[in-house]
């Protein structure tokens, strides 16, 4: 039989962690919220409205004033990000799972110590590299490529780490021999064997990878001067230190800040199933 007490200290429990959740919920999804209503509407009512509440619905002239100023380049900023974003987490997700992989399955001297290394790396914020990366790039004649920015994004020790905790936990050595008993090489083994297992975890390196590069702004900063080159960060940021001379960019620049954070949203959305398969998968073993 149940005790009243435990059950009522149950529910008393559950309510307040319900309550704590929901508070925190609202707390972080305020500023999205007040970025939703902010978008809706005209230049005007910026300043002469409550900011959480809407005014005249004018969206979609926003978004077309948005992508048809300064001849569209907003358009070739939101490109710019996509391919530094989507093929920076690709690339850096693949040299993350190699690197892992690696380091987990084959044992040579001083592995140990090149971990110990990568996980050094994890340490150094990305913010303390830029000057050196810049120096270093200037020597060979590349600031203000795509390579300046792309070649930064896909080095992540953090994603080194992760694939080889998740490739030493996922992936059976007897599976490893198997296939190098049937002849396989090691590129096919992995490919074959190991990057299967390692999906969950490979979904989760290129998420953080992809939303790092997306939201990176420093780096860009320190390393582009032509505005062609722009990500959407430093294109609003850019807009934004413009408003005082130029008032109406101040709709466009909250009109790119929603947008610009519709395709994290999307990616999120697309890639979740990958994380129920491996918490199930985990929650079978």
């Amino acid at each position: 039989m149940t005790d009243p007490s435990v059950s009522r200290e149950s529910r008393v429990s559950r309510t307040a962690v319900a309550a704590l959740m929901c508070l925190l919920a609202v707390y972080f999804m305020l500023p999205v919220y007040f970025l939703i209503v902010a978008a809706t509407k005209p230049q005007g009512d910026l300043a002469s409205t409550n900011g959480l509440v809407f005014s005249n619905f004018n969206l979609i002239d926003n978004v077309r004033i948005l992508f048809t100023r300064s001849d569209g380049i907003f358009g070739r900023w939101a490109v710019n990000t996509v391919i530094y974003a989507v093929l920076g987490a690709a690339v850096g997700t693949l040299i993350s799972a190699l690197c892992g992989y690696a380091l987990a399955k084959f044992p040579f001297r001083g592995r140990e110590l090149l971990f110990s290394v990568v996980l050094g790396g994890v340490l150094v914020p990305t913010t303390a590299l830029a000057l050196p990366l810049f120096l270093l790039f200037s020597e060979t004649g590349i600031v203000n490529t795509y390579l300046a920015v792309f070649l930064p994004s896909i080095v992540s020790p953090f994603g080194v780490y992760l694939a080889r905790i998740f490739a030493n936990a996922a992936v059976p050595q007897e599976l490893i021999e198997s296939a190098r008993l049937d002849g396989a090489s090691e590129f096919r083994t992995f490919f074959s064997v190991a990057f299967r297992l390692m999906t969950p975890a490979l979904v989760t390196i290129f998420l953080f990878q992809f939303v790092a590069i997306w939201n990176n702004f420093f780096l860009p900063m320190v390393m582009l001067q032509k505005e062609s080159l722009f990500p959407i960060t430093l294109g609003l940021y850019q807009w934004n230190g413009q408003t005082a001379r130029a008032p109406l960019l101040q709709q466009s620049v909250i009109t790119g800040s929603l947008v610009s954070i519709v395709p994290v949203i999307i990616v999120f959305i697309l890639l979740q199933r990958f994380w129920r398969t491996g918490l199930a998968a985990g929650s079978l073993k």
